[in-house]
């Protein structure tokens, strides 16, 4: 059975960090391309990062380039996202996310605040 289990949110303040882990399991990880992707408030869906299987090739969403840091550890099975100079509109439920073969498996999120 894949799972897919998030840790790391929480409250911070404006321009503060935040590491979210992603712990994998039920699945060969190594194999897969892994992605981030958060909800805000009362909004939809957005795709956050990616990463490809082997962690040389990364992509952001202009919203957080420059300040968001996708990577992997293919021998822990986990999957990470530093986050620098966190903005208020980075409130969200993060979620990180696995597609096997058009199968979407998501994890219960972790919600990080960033608050004054």
């Amino acid at each position: 059975e894949v799972q897919l289990v998030e840790s790391g949110g929480g409250l911070v303040q404006p321009g503060g960090s935040l590491r979210l882990s992603c712990a994998a399991s039920g699945f060969t990880f190594s194999s897969y391309a892994m992605s981030w992707v958060r909800q805000a408030p009362g909004k939809g869906l957005e795709w956050v990062s990616a990463i490809n299987s082997g962690g040389g090739s990364t992509s952001y969403a202009d919203s957080v380039k420059g300040r968001f840091t996708i990577s992997r550890d293919n021998a822990k099975n986990t999957l990470y996202l530093q986050m620098n100079s966190l903005k208020p509109e980075d409130t969200a439920v993060y979620y990180c996310n696995s597609n096997h073969w058009g199968m979407d498996y998501w994890g219960k999120g972790t919600l990080v605040t960033v608050s004054s």
